[in-house]
């Protein structure tokens, strides 16, 4: 391989991964976030799968109201699509902004924002300057390690369940 192509698959961040997905009696069908404890966790009928320390939006305390705040969002959620190509390694999309949140937005008279994603690492350069996990980074989303989103990405399927507490 040269170094053009080498330089390249940095910059696209390899494309998807390729991993065999976890059955589906042994994936979560629930993802709690701790934001005050910087946790994750991904649990299957009450019992505790996985968990995972995570950066949040760079402004974290409280929920999100508007778009741009760096607010990491507050409430009952659902994973409602997966992005194998975003610009962080594998990204869940988290279906923020619900119903309330967009008539509160309306209250205040600004948008709600959105494209909340649980994801990775930023794809190409970027990502050797991430401070993760030491410090809050994201614009409001919740984020782990690469080989942990892989993880996430093959024990959470759509439709689950996400509930983030303060």
């Amino acid at each position: 391989m040269n170094l053009r192509a080498i330089v390249a698959g940095i910059w696209r961040g390899f494309g998807p991964p390729a991993f065999a997905p976890t059955p589906a009696d042994e994936q979560a069908d629930l993802v709690e976030i701790f934001k005050r404890e910087r946790r994750m966790e991904l649990k299957r009928g009450g019992r505790l799968l996985k968990q995972y320390r995570v950066a949040l939006g760079f402004a974290p305390e409280r929920h999100k109201e508007r778009e741009g705040d760096g607010r990491t969002p507050e409430g009952d959620y659902t994973i409602d699509a997966r992005n194998p190509r975003s610009s962080f390694h594998l990204s869940l999309r988290v279906s923020y902004p619900a119903a309330n949140d967009r008539a509160h937005a309306e209250q205040l008279g600004v948008s709600p924002g959105g494209d909340i994603y649980v994801h990775g690492l930023p794809n190409g350069l970027r990502k050797f300057r991430t401070p993760h996990p030491r410090r809050d980074w994201t614009t409001g989303c919740i984020a782990v390690t690469d080989e942990e989103i892989r993880e996430v990405w093959s024990l959470v399927p759509t439709g689950v369940r996400v509930v983030i507490h303060p």
